[in-house]
């Protein structure tokens, strides 16, 4: 198609590129401001990872997700979105399996009673967990790998027997590069959302995340806003008077003055040629590992448990998450089982069923009483850039959110560093996104308006 940007239906003020909750999150505030909008979706349905599917008659996340009580940007945008009251907290609890065994966990009590830590490491430990709640700035540890960063704070023997494990099931032979402030964050989040000592404290939207996810579309829609999906984008380039051309693996070309880009950073680069090499750079030398996110339907719980971590040598996943712990399902169960792993893992290879089948004994180990009997469904998802690997210092390594191209905007979930993947940096990092396109768009009528009055 050639550049036939005089036609006003095929120019926006601003086209995202992505559905889940960051492009979502951006699109409705710039709808919302009265910018023309565009959102390109390369899968059928928007909402990304947090979009759900039917599980034997559940609406259900195909990646779960949960909330928790400093997840401001996410409480902030559901009460503008009149869904406030949404929000169901529930007081929850942690399990640590290893040795074939359950055991309690994530609270003062449960770590004085855990049998495989000396009174030495039990102090250790507390003391780590304690100074993660209320650290406010990492400082040194920004310098540090989490093996590293644990072993100064618990000793080896102590990292061996509570962490190596579950560091290595997740990421491999990426093991003693991850961050220590990445994890670090993670272990401050969960310990910053109790109701107290002893209470753990998370949330859910009622009816799922694709509660939110509808709401974003009504509300970009409401406002003049376009959403498309099946809608792979191939290329930004910049056409005449600096629009940016948008081309579609289905064909489209549409012109954009501000474009906010919410795929994955390992396909931008060829996706946006007119990156500079360093920037080019930078965003192909993050790597990630992938994720295949199994989901069952049972007759009975497993353990009561929200979160299971695993650290039994016998067992191939780092954890289970319990999700009817969270999220009343009446009479179901639901429980995943996520492999993290790099895609050129052994396993990534391996059919759903297969790894279907060895997760389902790791639930048997966890709780002997589940028969194959109470399996009533079970459904695996892939993911192949899940989390994005974070070394120290890692903010270092990553180019701007404003790439060198004018009225580009580049981010994904490496761009919420050191907090973790979550809806909350989504929406909070979309918002900041769609307001300095906004910012800039406001900027050009100005200009055009002080050039009109001055002709």
């Amino acid at each position: 198609m050639a550049d036939t940007h005089q036609q006003s239906d095929l120019v926006f003020d601003v086209v995202v590129i992505g559905a889940g909750a960051m492009g979502l999150s951006a699109a409705y505030r710039a709808a919302k401001a009265g910018a023309s909008t565009l959102t390109l979706e390369s899968g059928s349905v928007p909402g990304g990872m947090a979009a759900h599917f039917d599980f034997e008659g559940v609406s259900l996340e195909r990646f779960y997700h949960f909330m928790c009580l400093t997840d401001h940007d996410t409480l902030e945008l559901l009460d503008e979105l009149g869904l406030a009251d949404s929000v169901v907290w529930k007081h929850t609890r942690m399990g640590y399996f290893t040795r074939n065994k359950l055991y309690p966990w994530g609270n003062p009590v449960a770590l004085l009673m855990y049998p495989h830590l000396n009174l030495v490491e039990k102090f250790r430990y507390g003391l780590m967990a304690f100074w993660c709640t209320k650290r406010k700035a990492w400082g040194a540890s920004e310098n540090m790998t989490a093996p590293d960063w644990f072993r100064a704070w618990l000793g080896n023997s102590c990292y061996e027997k509570m962490w190596q494990r579950l560091l290595h099931q997740k990421f491999f032979q990426y093991t003693d590069v991850v961050s220590a402030t990445w994890l670090a964050t993670r272990i401050q989040r969960i310990g910053r959302s109790r109701s107290s000592l002893m209470k753990e404290k998370l949330g859910h939207i009622a009816g799922g995340t694709q509660t939110l996810v509808d709401a974003l579309v009504r509300g970009i829609e409401a406002h003049a806003g376009q959403i498309t999906c099946g809608s792979r984008v191939l290329s930004v380039t910049t056409g005449e008077a600096g629009l940016k051309k948008i081309e579609t693996a289905d064909g489209r070309t549409v012109f954009a003055r501000e474009v906010i880009s919410t795929v994955p950073t390992p396909i931008v680069s060829k996706m946006i040629p007119e990156l500079s090499k360093d920037e080019r750079s930078k965003l192909d030398s993050i790597e990630n590992i992938g994720v295949v996110c199994l989901v069952y339907k049972l007759k009975k719980p497993v353990s009561g448990n929200f979160w299971v971590n695993i650290m039994d040598e016998q067992q191939a996943i780092p954890g289970l998450i319990e999700f009817s712990a969270l999220r009343d399902f009446g009479d179901d169960h639901i429980v995943y089982a996520p492999y993290y792993m790099p895609t050129d893992n052994e396993r990534w290879g391996w059919s759903d069923e297969a790894l279907l089948d060895e997760a389902f004994r790791t639930i048997q180990a966890v709780n002997p009483d589940i028969a194959e009997s109470d399996l009533i469904a079970r459904q695996a998802s892939r993911l192949a850039y899940s989390q994005p690997i974070c070394t120290p210092n890692f903010s270092d390594r990553l180019p701007p959110v404003e790439t060198s191209v004018p009225g580009v905007q580049v981010a994904d979930t490496c761009y919420y560093y050191p907090e973790d993947r979550g809806i909350s940096e989504s929406v909070g990092l979309g918002k900041r996104m769609a307001q300095t396109a906004l910012s800039r768009l406001s900027e050009i009528t100005m200009q055009s308006s002080e050039q009109t009055r001055n002709g």
